[in-house]
């Protein structure tokens, strides 16, 4: 339980450096150059913004055409809409919109492939 404690005002900061108040990391370069990356070498992709949580940052989900994803970290959904509209992909709220059907099937294929 000591590595509860002090945590001063603003809540728990994650070990690798996250904000007060989450237990995660801020975003960072290497996650907007991946997004970056996905988005340029796949088609069709949209982005669904997640909230912030007590555990995670906010993030943006980004899923292909194909059902492929990734998900990243990012400042908050202002930035995940700009960033959307400089990579010129749709983006939805996914709280309200839930995940396009294609991304669990290409996670169901993605875990029999394993099996």
């Amino acid at each position: 339980m000591d590595r509860f404690r002090g945590r001063g005002r603003g809540g728990a900061a994650g070990a690798r450096g996250g904000r007060p108040g989450t237990l995660d990391r801020a975003s960072g370069k290497g996650d907007l150059a991946h997004l970056e990356e996905f988005v340029a070498t796949r088609r069709g992709v949209e982005g669904y913004v997640e909230p912030r949580t007590a555990v995670t940052e906010t993030t943006i989900l980004l899923v292909a055409a194909d059902g492929e994803w990734t998900r990243r970290r990012i400042d908050g959904p202002d930035v995940a809409r700009r960033l959307s509209k400089e990579l010129a992909v749709p983006v939805y709220d996914a709280q309200i919109t839930g995940y396009p059907q294609r991304m669990r099937d290409w996670s169901a294929a993605q875990k029999r492939k394993l099996q």
